[in-house]
Order: structure tokens, then C-alpha cells, then sequence
């Protein structure tokens, strides 16, 4: 059982730090095509400073968490 809980706890550590590591434009990049696959248009993500005032809905962070994608209908 030890084993079992240790080897859940490093695998949960490494997607941690696998998630983190990614670019916002890799994060970007599969954002646009989880919306171009469900064939939404006319739309734009914008990558901005967390905190930074931006007109939309936050769909993503990246860069540790210190940079959000914003997502704008229209």
C-alpha cells in the first residue's frame, strides 16, 4: 500500500511540473484547435500578465501561472 500511495504522489508531482513547463503558445496553439475542432469562428486569444485587465474569460494559464490566455468572441 506504501508502494501504491509513493507512486501515485511522484506521478502527480511530474504532471505538475509537465503542466507548468508548457509555453502559453503551445497552450495557445491547442486552445485554437479544441475551438477550430468544434467549429467555432471568429474568435481571438489574446496572452496577457495574470491580473492584467483584459476584456474576456480566462480559458488557460501558463508560464507557471504568471501569464493567462483570454479568450474574445467577435
Amino acid at each position: 500500500m506504501k508502494k501504491f500511495i509513493l507512486a501515485v504522489g511522484l506521478l502527480s508531482l511530474v504532471g505538475t511540473a509537465f503542466a507548468q513547463g508548457k509555453s502559453c503558445d503551445e497552450l495557445k496553439a491547442e486552445i485554437a484547435a479544441k475551438l477550430d475542432a468544434k467549429g467555432v469562428s471568429n474568435y481571438t486569444l489574446e496572452i496577457v500578465d495574470k491580473g492584467a485587465a483584459a476584456d474576456g474569460k480566462v480559458v488557460g494559464t501558463c508560464e507557471k501561472g504568471s501569464r493567462q490566455i483570454i479568450y474574445k468572441q467577435g
